[in-house]
């Protein structure tokens, strides 16, 4: 209950209510890049307590940190924190992607980048298309992805 007055409340702008697609790639990269920020000063540990922390700094709305391994093994996650320490190597989506293979090797062979998929919406509760920003930062795979 309290997740959804904070959320009417943060996208409320001059009596209007925004759409959840206001939140932009843009803000996803952000996320990221705040996130890897985050470890490099507090330590990955710290980083990746705080990701899966209910209500932490890493989730806004929709938008949500995950961290996985390079072996696929979910390490953090904003949305799902039951799911740390899972091996997700063999995740499908609904559309038959392995997602998280996809995600590591895009992490290995180029640092960073965007990746497409779906997923639930954790505000929906509906699969939908979502593309996520991915980086590499010691060892570890960072992402967050906005629902198109």
């Amino acid at each position: 209950m309290f997740r959804n007055r904070w959320m009417i409340t943060q996208f409320m702008v001059a009596g209007l209510c925004l759409p959840m697609s206001a939140q932009t790639q843009k803000d996803a990269m952000a996320m990221v890049k705040q996130a890897i920020e985050f470890a490099k000063a507090q330590g990955t540990e710290q980083a990746l307590a705080e990701v899966s922390k209910p209500g932490g700094r890493f989730t806004k709305g929709s938008l949500y940190i995950f961290v996985y391994d390079l072996n696929g093994v979910v390490r953090a996650h904003g949305q799902n924190p039951e799911n740390v320490g899972k091996d997700m190597i063999n995740a499908t989506d609904p559309g038959g992607s392995f997602y998280v293979k996809e995600r590591i090797v895009l992490a290995k062979e180029q640092g960073e980048g965007w990746q497409n998929y779906k997923y639930t919406n954790p505000v929906s509760k509906q699969v939908e298309n979502k593309v996520a920003f991915v980086e590499l930062y010691d060892k570890l795979i960072f992402g967050c992805g906005v629902y198109k």
